[in-house]
């Protein structure tokens, strides 16, 4: 299985990201952070470091705490951040034979095992997440396609659980557990064909992004189970997915080795990246170098006005802005938008993109923009002639003049049309693609074309036909709708490569030997982590400590000023490190 890495804070940085250190060090009932890794059949937990004024590195002989399993291995894990405190730090551990693990690491007895005979579900863990601001509440997403809503004070039925369907929709359904007492798992959802990958959360806790092997991403609404959104990757499935801070936008990496940024509140993928030589493993957006609240907040509200308003105003800033320029949006010029985000790959490299406002919002063409001013009172809404003026959601023209973006061939434009944007409490509509067929992607050969730029176009040569029709299977096994790729391309759910955006990397670089599983972004670092169990902390360009502030904060040592590697490797050969090695 992957390495896969979790961390949890105690003592969390105030509102205004300038959180003090915490004054104890770091260990079982103090403040400070706590790393979960797994390697092998092994479990390993150690205090972070990663918080400023940290003099701290993890020392590998000193874990907190270190499980050994026999006959299965972990394959993911999750804090519960939202119970995280000195006297309790709840975890949950998935299996490669289907079981969830439920551990407190302050609590030593307390731990509990759900679907142990694995009556209900049989193949491996692919993914936890405990539900936002829960106590008890988790999500656990398995290789057969399904995900399970569990309750840890609940136990599990001794029978395999019956359901009943509550809910179908395009390739998805959802299904209540029969049972008199409450018994786990509450729910089961049926997504997508072929093995659920990965999940997130929205971060208003209100909607759930899921990504699975058929290539699919399709965001639900959690509460009411509805499907509010829907994007196909360019060939193969997708392995990773993450929110923006402002909930506005998902980037999705998988088997295409491509990135993909898609705008919920629109409904469309606004660009793609192209940067890694090999599948994109993680994504993860940088909170604290993303500057898009205050600006996105301006631009949401002005996309919400009503006509008769921008009638009004557009008048009389159409005639400022034939004379001095002055822009026709309230969104402020300085507060310019820029999401960045990271991706990590099997080609071992790791990568930084910019999604800047200019793809967000591209311009009309110049000679259109020219005739606006003259024409007040007639003006679209959509149309303006500054570098703000452009609204938030809403359908936009598809400008090829991008920059941090590769110039490819004009013509774009399909993807879009209407019917694209989907309104954000509306449910998605995808009832025309109700009889479409999905037919598995083709073997790619031998072929390497497709990791060049003037080949991408090609890729669509997968096969045609085959595969039923997407009738509606109303019960018994799980209906899987299937979407045919070459019906697909060329939509709004999967635009052709013109016709989007190709975003180059800010920055591309080989870190590590083997293949990349892990990318976190914190405060002071950012770690990542590889599948030969090689977990790094990269100190951030402009963060170090400079050694007068060092000692000031800390005494003695320094922020590193170049990569803090920890080697996990070969821990296994030594157990005699490990203070309280569990076998389990």
């Amino acid at each position: 299985p992957a390495v896969r890495l979790s961390l949890v804070r105690l003592g969390e940085p105030d509102s205004s990201g300038t959180g003090e250190p915490p004054s104890t060090p770091a260990g079982l009932g103090s403040g400070g952070d706590r790393v979960c890794f797994n390697l092998g059949r092994e479990l390993y937990f150690y205090p972070g470091c990663c918080r400023r004024g940290s003099q701290r590195s993890i020392d590998l002989n000193k874990p907190i705490d270190k499980r050994i399993y026999k006959g299965t291995q972990p394959t993911c894990h999750d804090f519960n951040q939202f119970t995280a405190a000195t006297e309790t730090i709840s975890l949950l551990v998935g299996f490669s034979a289907g079981q969830v693990q439920y551990l407190d690491l302050i609590k030593k007895d307390t731990s509990k095992l759900f679907n142990e005979e694995r009556l209900i579900d049989k193949t491996k863990v692919t993914y936890l997440k405990w539900l936002p601001e829960s106590e008890s509440l988790f999500l656990a997403s398995h290789a057969s396609g399904h995900l399970y809503l569990y309750n840890v004070s609940h136990p599990c039925a001794s029978a395999p659980p019956q359901y009943s369907l509550l809910k179908q929709g395009e390739g998805f359904s959802v299904y209540a557990a029969k049972s008199k007492a409450p018994r786990n798992p509450l729910a089961k959802w049926a997504v997508g064909e072929g093995p659920l990958n990965e999940f997130a959360f929205s971060p208003d806790g209100r909607h759930l992004a899921c990504v699975s092997q058929d290539g699919c991403l399709r965001v639900f609404h959690f509460d009411s189970m509805l499907l509010r959104g829907l994007m196909k990757s360019y060939f193969g499935g997708l392995l990773c997915v993450c929110w923006s801070p402002d909930g506005r936008y998902v980037v999705t990496g998988g088997e295409d080795d491509l990135v993909t940024v898609w705008s919920f509140t629109e409904g469309r993928v606004v660009a793609r990246g192209h940067g890694h030589k090999s599948w994109v493993n993680a994504v993860a957006f940088d909170p604290y170098t993303t500057r898009a609240e205050e600006a996105a907040t301006a631009a949401g509200a002005d996309g919400e006005r009503s006509g008769e308003e921008e009638e009004e105003e557009e008048p009389e800033a159409a005639g400022t802005g034939s004379a001095g320029g002055a822009p026709l949006s309230p969104l402020p010029k300085a507060g310019s938008i820029t999401y960045r985000f990271g991706s990590a790959g099997q080609d071992t490299q790791f990568c930084l993109w910019d999604l800047t406002e200019d793809v967000l919002y591209p311009h009309p063409p110049l000679a259109r923009t020219r005739t606006l001013p003259g024409t007040p009172g007639t003006t679209p809404p959509a149309a303006s002639s500054s570098r703000g003026g452009e609204p938030g959601p809403g359908p936009l023209p598809r400008s090829l003049s991008r920059s941090n973006s590769l110039p490819h061939p004009a013509g774009g434009g399909k993807a879009g049309g209407p019917g694209v944007v989907a309104e954000p409490g509306t449910p998605f509509s995808i009832g025309r693609f109700a009889t479409l067929t999905l037919q598995e992607r083709r073997d790619r050969g031998a072929e390497k074309e497709h990791k060049r730029y003037h080949s991408l176009g090609n890729i669509s040569r997968g096969g045609s036909g085959g595969g039923g029709s997407g009738g509606e299977k109303p019960s018994g096994p799980i209906p899987r709708s299937r979407l045919d790729p070459a019906k697909v391309l060329g939509t709004a759910l999967c635009p052709r490569i013109h016709e989007v955006p190709l975003l180059e990397p800010l920055v591309c670089k080989k870190i590590a030997q083997e293949r990349l599983t892990v990318l976190l972004f914190l405060e002071d670092c950012i770690i990542t982590a590889c599948q030969e169990g090689l977990i790094c902390t990269w100190a951030r360009p402009g963060k170090a400590f400079t050694d007068e502030e060092t000692e000031a904060q800390t005494g003695e040592g320094s922020w590193p000023r170049s990569p803090s590697k920890s080697v996990v490797e070969g821990i296994s050969s030594q157990p005699g490190n490990s203070p309280s090695g569990t076998v389990v």
